[in-house]
């Protein structure tokens, strides 16, 4: 699960300059390592090329430059990862990064790291706080993580949705009334505000399950 909205939102860069940068325009060569990428499916190869443009390009003029490959997470990790070592406290770079990492099953411990240091770094984040969710193993924890960004963010309706769909996972799995009691709550709130029929007759025939099972 991922939710590329809210990952896009609250762009903010703590950098106000950029070391000096051989390659004015790197484009050009990110263009071309894509291609051939392309062609060839190499992987590591791409990735030595990317570095190798990252060591002569300003970072902030690298970043600007890969925006047209932001879906290819094997083109974002080498170049991001570079940028964030440079800012380390740029908020949206690192969620940027952590949402690389978690598309390509990079780990619970790394997306979670990686998101920590940005909520750290931009507590209004609310992409660095969705990825701090996910990224952590267990249902339960799953469910208190989401409970504290749904809190947070109360028209978040994408974290409420997931609190709802990890409480149920939570209730299904472990026989817990108390998990059931909140994603029923959950899901009839989203009810409330849904405006679309086909969200509304989801909604209510999730509920209408939900009501029925007996734990």
């Amino acid at each position: 699960m991922t939710y590329p909205s809210s990952v896009n939102q609250n762009s903010k860069s703590n950098a106000s300059s950029d070391p000096a940068g051989t390659l004015a325009d790197p484009g050009p060569e990110l263009a071309e390592a894509v291609e051939s990428y392309h062609k060839s499916g190499d992987l590591g190869r791409l990735f030595d090329q990317l570095k190798a443009i990252a060591r002569h390009a300003a970072p902030a003029v690298l970043r600007a430059a890969v925006e047209p490959y932001r879906e290819l997470p094997e083109v974002v990790i080498p170049v991001y990862e570079s940028y964030v070592d440079a800012y380390p406290t740029d908020a949206q770079a690192l969620v940027i990064l952590a949402n690389a990492y978690w598309l390509t099953g990079r780990g619970h411990e790394a997306v979670g790291r990686l998101a920590t240091r940005a909520i750290a770094a931009d507590e209004g984040n609310r992409g660095a706080w969705h990825l701090w969710a996910l990224s952590e193993p267990e249902v339960r924890g799953r469910v208190e993580r989401w409970q504290k960004v749904a809190g947070r963010f109360p028209s978040d309706q994408l974290a409420r949705a997931a609190l709802a769909d990890n409480a149920t996972s939570l209730a299904h799995d472990e026989h817990d009334p108390l998990a059931l009691d909140l994603a029923i709550e959950t899901y009839e709130s989203l009810l409330r505000e849904a405006t679309a029929v086909a969200q509304r007759l989801a909604l209510e025939s999730t509920l209408k399950t939900l009501k029925n099972w007996k734990i």
